[in-house]
């Protein structure tokens, strides 16, 4: 049976995954109650695992070094109660070689060398380009549907990251270029990152290493 995580562990750890965002974002990454989100954010806070911060118009929560360290211990815990170690190291082994491809297709999407300037921009004039980019992310995204579900089989945490990718590269072909690497929306690129930035954290290892 899929374990599912306290809310603690999930609101903290959807900090680390989503980075600098405030209350409601960290309450949506893992589909928590926004009010019972703050209220955890402010236990959070009071132990110094995440602190809140504002600038000019934006403002939000971030993981501190004792949260970091908090994050994975419960994240350690958590998997070692579920016997699931062996499974997600497995998964990140499968993993690496998809993500150097997603690597290299994000790449291709921002930069077509030309003769004269290998770091030339993509313009996206080259249909046949874009299209051998995307046709390589709807690939990724069939290769990593049986790994997302290894992993919520498992740990319903994890459940979500395949559909999301999907759906990016489905507005990507359609015509919305931003859906490739955009930052501010659910894109391959962004997905990709939160899954990597989730495996590291459950395994508790450096994005570097190798498991």
């Amino acid at each position: 049976m899929t374990q599912e995580s306290a809310l603690d562990l999930l609101v903290l750890h959807a900090v680390r995954i989503v980075g600098f965002a405030d209350t409601p974002t960290v309450a949506r990454r893992f589909g928590v109650d926004p009010a019972e989100s703050d209220e955890l954010l402010r236990d959070a806070e009071a132990y110094g695992w995440v602190q809140h911060a504002a600038f000019a118009d934006l403002s939000g929560w971030s993981l501190t070094e004792r949260g970091r360290t908090q994050d994975e211990r419960l994240l350690a815990a958590e998997l070692a109660h579920v016997g699931g170690e062996a499974e997600v190291r497995d998964v990140y082994r499968n993993f690496l070689p998809l993500n150097t491809r997603l690597q290299r297709a994000c790449t291709d999407w921002q930069l077509r060398p030309t003769a004269d300037d290998r770091l030339a921009t993509n313009d996206h004039s080259d249909a046949e380009w874009d299209t051998r980019v995307l046709e390589e992310l709807a690939a990724i995204a069939g290769h990593l549907s049986p790994l997302a579900d290894r992993l919520e089989q498992l740990l319903a945490r994890f459940r979500g990251y395949d559909g999301r990718f999907a759906a990016a590269v489905g507005h990507a072909r359609a015509g919305d270029e931003g859906w490739v690497d955009r930052t501010d929306i659910d894109s391959c690129h962004r997905v990709w990152f939160e899954l990597h930035e989730d495996l590291v954290a459950t395994l508790g290892i450096d994005r570097n290493a190798h498991p």
